[in-house]
């Protein structure tokens, strides 16, 4: 039974943040596990890799040839390959439009502040590839590193059934990734971290992946950096009145079926709608192959919100930080000016979320469990490092030094106060 909470009651924000809360704990179990390939495979390397991809994948195989790769290619439906050239072309389109500029400043001391824009060397990107097949993903991660020059882009991948996707070895060959390896889990993250004599070590992770996953990101955060720490996607709808009940249980099955764990709401002022959507969603979701993680996963965690008022939804949804955001209205422009806190919004009862993951142009890879109250989906920029280049003029270290020693002395750093000291010129 998919859970309901009426606004108009006196404890709805008490009944949401629990729900909210209870999706954040750490499970110790997994967290532990996680720990323990972490230590193993910095201390064993290879040895631990294939020793861990034995026993959860039946994989011996680290890194494929590029014969295996190519005969995997030719097995791929060309009508596969056509939509994946298509979000390719949609994808660089649109991210190529993140351009970053370099700052060059000069005030009237002559002193000279720029601001330079620096590609990482690596970066190592994670594609989930156990229970299914994401070359939009790959496309996701690598288009914008691409675009910002990063030197070495590294694919990890695990297998499926022993094989690879070869809708995602297409994706990697139409981006240029030629270092390609066929591991996956905590034991990706921290082989990636760390290094192997098999697999070169990089300066950042990126992309999705499982509990297991994200556990071992958050945790070799700080040696490496990472992208974000990804949960269980996320979809938030507000409907009225005259939205389709059909396209909103549609579209709340799409985000179910990810993950026994996604999250997906529905807001509205109408309880119609809301009574339509569920007799809806009950005759769409038998006829789903992954019906059976669809179900649990709007048992765990799907969500009916009334509410009476447009000053509260706009109130739950920036408390909510959806991953996904659709505005499923008529008028969707006075909400749609007030939320602040989404990952991606879609307006209008044409743009579906659905689109979003493939082929619009926009990025999939966004924040969840409430992040995007303080982080962004992925661009272009996060592939940048940013670096600050000072040059003082001896006319501008006299002027501003002063004022340096003053607060150097005032803060107790005597140290700092003497370095602009001893350059001073002496009257």
């Amino acid at each position: 039974m998919i859970k309901y909470i009426n606004c108009d009651k006196k404890n709805y924000l008490t009944v949401l943040n629990n729900l909210l809360f209870n999706k954040h704990k750490v499970d110790q179990k997994i967290l532990k596990v996680v720990e323990k390939i972490i230590r193993d495979l910095k201390k064993n390397g290879d040895k631990a890799l294939i020793k861990y991809e034995k026993k959860f994948s039946k994989n011996s195989t680290i890194k494929p040839n590029k014969k295996a790769i190519n005969k995997s290619i030719l097995l791929l439906d060309p009508k596969i390959k056509k939509a994946i050239d298509f979000s390719y072309n949609r994808i660089l389109k649109f991210h190529s439009n993140q351009k970053v500029k370099n700052i060059n400043y000069k005030d009237y001391l002559k002193n000279i502040i720029n601001y330079k824009f620096v590609p990482l060397d690596s970066v190592g990107i994670y594609v989930p590839g156990g229970n299914a097949s994401f070359p939009s993903t790959l496309l996701m991660n690598a288009i914008p590193a691409i675009i910002s020059g990063v030197k070495r882009i590294v694919l990890v991948n695990p297998t499926k059934d022993g094989k690879q996707s070869p809708g995602v070895l297409y994706a990697a060959k139409k981006c240029g990734i030629k270092e390609i390896y066929s591991v996956g889990g905590a034991q990706a993250i921290a082989a990636l971290t760390y290094g192997t004599n098999k697999i070169k070590k990089v300066d950042k992770i990126v992309g999705p992946g499982n509990i297991y996953v994200s556990y071992a990101k958050k945790k070799v955060f700080g040696e490496v950096g990472i992208d974000m720490i990804a949960g269980p996607s996320e979809i938030t709808v507000i409907g009225d009145k005259n939205s389709n009940p059909k396209w909103i249980a549609a579209d709340l099955i799409a985000q179910a079926e990810h993950d026994i764990n996604s999250q997906c709401i529905l807001i509205s002022k109408d309880f119609k709608l809301i009574k339509n959507v569920i007799r809806f969603i009950k005759e769409q979701i038998n006829i789903l192959p992954r019906k059976k993680i669809a179900k649990e996963s709007l048992k765990k965690n799907g969500l009916f919100i009334y509410s009476s008022s447009d000053k509260k939804i706009i109130e739950i949804v920036n408390l909510i930080a959806p991953e996904h955001l659709e505005l499923n209205l008529k008028k969707n422009n006075k909400i749609a000016k007030q939320i602040k806190n989404a990952g991606s919004i879609c307006l209008g009862k044409y743009s579906a979320m659905a689109a979003t993951d493939y082929n619009v142009g926009s990025n999939h890879i966004l924040p969840t469990n409430s992040s995007a109250k303080f982080s962004s989906g992925l661009s272009v920029y996060d592939f940048y490092k940013r670096i600050s280049v000072i040059n003082l003029s001896k006319k501008g270290i006299e002027t501003i030094g002063e004022q340096v020693i003053k607060l150097a002395n005032y803060e107790g750093l005597v140290g700092h106060a003497r370095s602009v000291e001893v350059r001073i010129r002496r009257k």
